[in-house]
């Protein structure tokens, strides 16, 4: 409810009339639990919820500081009663000993006179995953000599780790992950007898790690990530230095630029559990890790070993997780039975080399296996499953992809039956498939009724890039991903999907659909991707999706679509998390109001769990399979395999589109490609676009456009492709990098465009230099004037909603989770 102003106002009154009088202690927290009430400005923050968690032993100053740090930022992304409880004081002091924010909650600088750096005793201080997005790390941190735990993960701090950090000697776990930080290693973080957890992964350190680095003076670390970073070695032996940290437990450094062989010295390393060294340029054999007895996961992927696999690596005593995907091996595999009986392994990841022989036969007899990808070894001969269904009965996951003959086996949830040049009709699925890939094959006939029969255990279905012809069956509607894109089917899209349908994915592109959209589709609270494109639907704009607020992409390029895509009360087109939409190619008519785009909410860069940047339609960590979009980009049409999380594409190219293009298009920050090409819009190419700094492609070719082309195009950096052609555009081109590498052909049709890259020169001996001119500068500041009202209009209804949120809002650290998420739960 709303918070009373005379209770606010009372508040205050009461805690500044007992702060000057004597008091006791209690009295003094109590109050000043209510003073935190007030500023908090909500009504559901009662002083009894305070005392409990654990406000009751903070002084005064202290909670001043925590309210006083709050209001640097924008934090309008917290909520309070978990700001408060993450908040801890000591008993007897009444200092801020732990401070654990919730993600997301601040935005904004962290300044280096933050009132932060006030809570001296603090011990404990989670800042993980808010947006300090462009802050150099503050060298206040210094001022915090007390801390012990510190997470700065996920907060877009740039720069380098200053010398102040030298003073934190009583670190014991320091993440400074998922930043933008630069430099060799940090100097001032070496040294230290008490710190044992150190992540720098996902930064841009880079340098020689020689073996005198500061790094090795880490005596007491059991575990490090430098992994997703530019470190390299000082020679050929790849592991000098490391020999000297023998207490480390987990060691990361894959995504480095680290080469070399490993040579002996790692074997100083015995209490190593979990070592990965994926994607770097490791050459030779990895012999040497023999002596390593207590690996449990080891991830070597995409370096360049090489020769026979050693007979050791599937017996060690913990092994469980061995992922050797993308390298050099050779020859068959090679163990004893009696070897391989004690084996604990549980995913064995072998695609991608040059194994020979039938090594199907050695796999088999590892009876703990649950996951083996065996993708693209050239296996030819056939494969009895009668062997897997008898031994390996723990057996989830099996891929096969680019192997030439299978069987479905009977334990199997996950059958992953991609990129093979299967033929004729589909498998009998067993009872057991939760998820089938099979894309990129030769299946033809109707979708079987089997997958009917197992609709109620079957997940994710995807059957693109086939041959499969009929009707899409009603039977579809409890999965969470149906792609079936790229086939021959026929008939409408069935309305199927009752309340409560978890669909998630749906991509029927490239078939030969009529009707209507299904309106069932609603019903689909989780809807994150639509695509129906290039089929021969007819039909509205669904403006009706909008209450799905959970989509991201919309396709529907060329099909029969017809009427307005704007709102009929010309508002914002709504849809929240829209970042694609796609409507070329149909027969869309109207124009489109100047705040169409002002609901569009900025995407960021953000890995999931498993250190996936892409859109994807199945949360685990053994199987994604991206979603693909085509693309018109760049002057190309293109199908993009993996849509990235974090930018924004808009194609309404090929309508009958009017009237100007709306100027809140400048507000769309990680928009990286715009095509309004063959429409009729008119009037001036908006100025706001000089602002979208993520534009890589813009295509305004073949419309009524007149005026000039705003010289603020100029000073975008990543705009590579520019096309303007067929307008009514005059004026001099503007002059730039971004402009001199254009075609000529980008600027052609426009009778009064003069300039680079064209043959028609600006200037005429016989007539004076061109100047714009004064009444065409009067009508761009109209449009950017035109443009603040519209601002103006829309900025109380926008403060009036913030308001109204504000008020309406009422030690297990993620460090291990992130630093492997992107290794051993890495999908290829």
């Amino acid at each position: 409810s709303a918070v009373n102003p005379c209770y606010v106002s009372l508040c205050l009154k009461e805690y500044y009339s007992y702060s000057k009088t004597t008091m006791s202690h209690s009295r003094l927290c109590l109050l000043s639990a209510l003073l935190l009430c007030c500023v908090f400005e909500t009504s559901f923050l009662t002083i009894d919820a305070l005392l409990v968690t654990g406000f009751s032993a903070c002084r005064p100053d202290q909670i001043e500081a925590l309210v006083q740090f709050k209001e640097e930022f924008d934090s309008r992304g917290c909520n309070h009663n978990d700001y408060v409880s993450g908040v801890r004081c000591n008993n007897v002091t009444g200092a801020v000993k732990k401070l654990h924010l919730p993600s997301g909650c601040l935005s904004g600088t962290l300044k280096a006179n933050s009132s932060l750096f006030r809570l001296q005793h603090l011990r404990y201080l989670n800042l993980s995953n808010n947006d300090f997005t462009s802050s150099p790390l503050p060298s206040g941190f210094g001022n915090l000599n007390r801390l012990e735990v510190l997470f700065l993960s996920s907060n877009g701090f740039v720069g380098q780790v200053p010398s102040s950090f030298s003073k934190l000697s009583q670190l014991s776990l320091l993440d400074l992950s998922w930043n933008e930080l630069t430099g060799d290693f940090p100097q001032p973080l070496g040294n230290r007898s008490k710190l044992t957890r150190l992540s720098l992964s996902d930064n841009e350190f880079s340098g020689a790690l020689d073996p005198n680095n500061s790094l090795f003076g880490l005596h007491n670390l059991r575990g490090l990530s430098l992994a997703y970073n530019y470190f390299t070695t000082s020679s050929s032996s790849f592991f000098s230095g490391f020999e000297k940290l023998n207490r480390l437990e987990i060691l990361f450094l894959a995504f480095n630029d680290f080469h070399g062989q490993i040579t002996s010295s790692i074997s100083n390393l015995t209490q190593l559990s979990i070592l990965g060294l994926d994607d770097n340029r490791l050459t030779g054999s990895i012999l040497p890790l023999q002596s390593l007895t207590n690996l449990s996961v080891l991830g070597l992927v995409d370096n360049n070993f090489t020769g026979p696999l050693p007979s050791y690596i599937l017996t060690m005593p913990f092994m469980s997780y061995l992922d050797l995907r993308g390298n050099h091996f050779t020859g068959p595999i090679e163990v004893s039975n009696s070897s391989l009986s004690s084996s604990r392994l549980e995913h064995l990841l072998l695609g991608y080399n040059q194994f020979e022989g039938q090594i199907l036969d050695t796999v088999s007899k590892l009876t703990t296996l649950i996951d083996i990808d065996l993708s693209f070894l050239n296996i030819s001969y056939p494969i009895d499953f009668r062997v897997f269904s008898s031994s390996l009965k723990s057996l989830l996951k099996l891929d096969l992809s680019g192997s030439a003959e299978v069987l479905v086996s009977s334990s199997v949830n996950i059958l992953d039956l991609s990129l093979n040049c299967f033929e004729g009709a589909m498998p009998i699925l067993s009872l057991s498939i939760k998820i089938l890939g099979a894309r990129y094959n030769h299946f033809t006939g109707n979708i079987p009724l089997s997958i009917c029969s197992r609709s109620s255990s079957l997940e994710v279905l995807d059957l693109a890039y086939n041959n499969v012809t009929g009707a899409i069956p009603q039977c579809l509607s409890n999965l969470r991903v149906v792609k079936l894109r790229k086939n021959n089917l026929e008939g409408s899209l069935p309305d199927m999907f009752s309340v409560g349908a978890t669909l998630r994915t749906l991509d029927v592109g490239y078939n030969q659909l009529t009707g209507k959209l299904p309106r069932s589709l609603l019903n689909c609270s989780f809807i994150k991707f639509i695509s129906v494109d290039n089929n021969r639907i007819e039909d509205t704009f669904p403006f009706w999706l909008k209450a799905s607020r959970d989509l991201q992409v919309l396709t529907l390029s060329s099909n029969r679509f017809f009427g307005h895509i704007a709102p009929l009360d010309q508002g914002p087109l709504g849809f929240p998390q829209l970042r694609i939409l796609e409507v070329s190619d149909n027969n869309f008519t109207g124009n489109l109001p100047a705040n169409y785009f002002v609901n569009w909410k900025a995407p960021s860069l953000k890995t999931n769990i498993f250190g996936r940047m892409y859109m994807t339609d199945y949360e685990n960590g053994d199987f994604a399979d991206e979603d693909t979009i085509d693309l018109r980009y760049k002057g190309l049409h293109m199908e993009q395999q993996m849509a990235l999380t974090s930018y924004t594409t808009i194609d309404f190219s090929g309508n009958k589109l009017e009237g100007q293009i709306p100027e809140s298009v400048g507000l769309l920050k990680t928009l990286i490609a715009l095509n309004l090409s063959n429409n009729a819009f008119t009037g001036h190419i908006p100025m706001s676009l000089s602002n979208v700094s993520k534009l890589e492609s813009l295509d305004l070719s073949r419309n009524q456009l007149t005026g000039t082309i705003p010289n603020g195009l100029g000073s975008l950096s990543f705009l590579a492709f520019i096309d303007v052609s067929y307008n009514q555009l005059k004026g001099e081109i503007p002059q730039g990098t971004q402009f001199n590498g254009q075609a000529e052909s980008s600027f052609e049709g426009n009778a009064g465009l003069c300039g680079l890259p064209l043959q028609e020169s600006c200037f005429h001996p016989s007539v004076p230099p061109m100047q714009h001119p004064n009444q065409e500068e009067e009508e761009e500041e109209g449009v950017g004037l035109n443009w603040k009202v519209v601002a103006i209009g829309y900025a109380p209804g926008v403060l009036l909603g913030f308001v109204i949120g504000q008020v309406v809002a009422s030690y297990k650290p993620e460090w291990l989770v992130k630093i492997i998420g992107t290794n051993i739960l890495r999908t290829r």
